[in-house]
């Protein structure tokens, strides 16, 4: 069965088949003949089919963007453009950051399809974090991704020609940043048909997004940053289900809303969904206390993310910056360097209270807006799996209305572990 639009087809089992055997290299990849390839579809995301193929010598994962968003259906239409958006970011990110997501194999523009070597044994590390398991190369790998990827893609790194050209590469991605400006920004903030929440417990807390003015002036600020600062090329959707892992491995995946944005957005995204593991992780307790150490794990990967981001990323700059950011000519001699430092270090600064604020929004709208995760998610007692919900919202509305009251990652920490035991009353009718 073929859909048709145009050059377009969605490929189901047997077209699909048909087309990889056709593709030079990739049958060679797989072995055998392609009527004895298994094709399983294992697509979990919002948006699009993936398909595991394996043949008698190896596998490969395709990916194929649907004309509408999966979760909805096709009375949410979405342009297939975002399927080449995603190649061009995973060819830079594999340029900038290699070894840091998956090899490309093939990329069909009209197609929407890209077929990319096959991950294993690694796992989504949201299931991981779930399961309560610890990945002691994570934080390593994802501060490297980060700092190289959004590094050398910022003015630090390019002239400004080169940069304004990368940025219009990109800008046509636009329908992926609606989805973001909406989903993040606006809806979890007024009355949306698609939001939902565990109810009736958070009825009262739903309400209260829509009357917080401070609040509400404070997530309009960070969309305003996320239309009008083009910084550096983001992933646009770096959360621990955009992981893959093993104990000794990191891939970053699925890049598909990249475009040129805030670096905050990346670096928040990251805190925010390791947060919410922390938050989540007592909702999965089978006996009291018995999650304690990974939950410990996670707070000291939150800390050490930033950290070391920071880290790496000063390192860069320090290095030789050749971007038409801070011109060495304005920052000569021993004076000139001392206070270009200083100066970095109040970049980096603001950068920290940008990452802050973002990694509230993104928590806030997992909890209330429509696209939901399964740390929360998967606990099944709904009256728990609230107590966590509103432990990850306190913080977060804290995050955000009161950024200045985080100088540094270890007070996001500090509050989060306040928090952790904290019992909230819930009045259900």
């Amino acid at each position: 069965m073929a859909e048709e639009r145009g050059d377009y087809r969605i490929l189901h089992e047997a077209a699909l088949r048909d087309y990889l055997a056709g593709v030079l290299g990739l049958a060679a990849t797989l072995g055998g003949e392609p009527p004895s390839w298994s094709i399983t579809e294992v697509g979990d995301g919002n948006l699009n089919l993936v398909f595991i193929v394996k043949g008698a010598s190896g596998g490969v994962a395709v990916k194929q963007a649907l004309p509408y968003v999966r979760l909805v259906g096709e009375s949410w239409p979405l342009p297939l453009s975002r399927a080449h958006y995603e190649y061009l970011a995973l060819s830079k990110q594999a340029q900038l950051a290699p070894g840091l997501v998956p090899v490309l194999l093939h990329h069909n523009e009209a197609l929407a399809l890209t077929v990319m070597e096959l991950l294993e044994p690694h796992i989504i590390m949201r299931k991981g974090l779930v399961a309560g398991t610890q990945y002691p190369r994570f934080a390593s790998d994802i501060t490297t991704f980060m700092a190289r990827t959004l590094f050398f893609t910022s003015d630090h790194a390019l002239a400004a020609a080169e940069k304004k050209d990368a940025i219009a590469a990109f800008a046509g991605n636009h329908a992926l940043c609606k989805i973001t400006e909406d989903l993040i920004f606006t809806d979890p903030y007024r009355i949306a048909e698609q939001n939902r929440w565990t109810a009736p417990y958070l009825d009262a807390l739903a309400a209260s997004l829509r009357e917080d003015m401070e609040l509400h002036v404070a997530v309009s600020r960070l969309k305003l940053k996320f239309m009008a600062s083009p910084e550096a090329l983001i992933h646009g959707d770096l959360h621990t289900g955009s992981v893959m892992v093993t104990e000794n491995q990191t891939r970053v995946i699925d890049p598909e809303f990249a475009f040129y944005g805030p670096m905050g957005f990346d670096v928040g995204a990251v805190l925010a969904n390791l947060l919410m593991a922390y938050f989540a992780s007592s909702g999965h307790e089978r006996s009291l206390g018995e999650r304690r150490a990974f939950e410990g794990w996670v707070l000291e990967i939150v800390e050490t993310v930033w950290n070391e981001f920071a880290r790496k990323f000063l390192d860069l700059w320090r290095a030789g910056a050749a971007g038409d950011a801070y011109p060495a000519a304005l920052f000569a001699a021993e004076k000139g360097a001392a206070r270009l430092e200083a100066e970095r270090h109040a970049y980096m600064q603001r950068l920290f209270a940008d990452t802050v604020g973002f990694a509230a929004a993104k928590t806030i709208r997992r909890i209330f807006g429509l696209a939901h995760n399964i740390d929360f998610e998967l606990i099944e007692d709904p009256r728990r799996r609230a107590a966590c919900e509103t432990r990850a919202l306190r913080l977060a509305r804290a995050m955000m209305v009161e950024t200045g009251s985080f100088p540094n990652i270890a007070d996001v920490t500090a509050a989060a572990r306040k928090l952790r035991d904290w019992q909230p009353e819930f009045a259900t009718g």
